[in-house]
């Protein structure tokens, strides 16, 4: 398949963002790129180790690959939870690509991930209601579809494909 625009995976931390963007890389033979890994490649720290440093780091971090990202890779973006805390960020993501957010229940991502591989859930795997509370109008505001994510893999992978289908990319 060939795009026209970038394809944009946004939502909490355990959505499956990074799952779907390399199911559906394969699926439409199209780049995938997952920003996290991206941003541990490019600077050779974890994003714990990012993180224990200051969030304000790895923010600075994540903006500046948004940044290499926006203009210079064509496919799937899997990005982290927090980008879309920095406008700049997804105007940047948004203006040539579509957004996607993953909506997956906080409960369904509580059972799933592992918190300690989570630096801003480690000491309290309870916040994450907090920062879903927080982000979800944000999530809301920047997507161009919403997709629930509370179903099999492969009916969550067949409702993407029919949305990016459907959008003609």
């Amino acid at each position: 398949m060939i795009l026209d625009k970038n394809i944009v995976l946004i939502g909490l931390m355990g959505s499956g963002k990074t799952t779907f963007s390399r199911l559906l890389g394969k699926a439409l033979a199209i780049d995938v790129v997952d920003m996290d890994e991206w941003i541990e490649n490019y600077w050779q720290e974890t994003i714990p180790e990012m993180f224990a440093q200051g969030e304000e780091v790895f923010r600075r971090r994540e903006h500046e690959c948004v940044e290499e990202l926006a203009l210079n890779f064509h496919g799937i973006i899997s990005t982290g939870g927090g980008v879309i805390l920095n406008e700049e960020n997804m105007t940047l993501l948004k203006k040539e690509s579509l957004v996607i957010f993953i909506d997956r229940p906080v409960e369904n991502i509580l059972q799933d991930i592992q918190v300690k591989d989570r630096p801003l859930l480690k000491k309290d795997p309870q916040r994450l209601y907090t920062l879903s509370q927080e982000r979800y109008p944000l999530y809301l505001k920047y997507s161009d579809v919403q997709i629930k994510n509370d179903s099999s893999i492969e009916a969550m992978l067949e409702k993407l494909v029919n949305v990016i289908e459907k959008m003609s990319l």
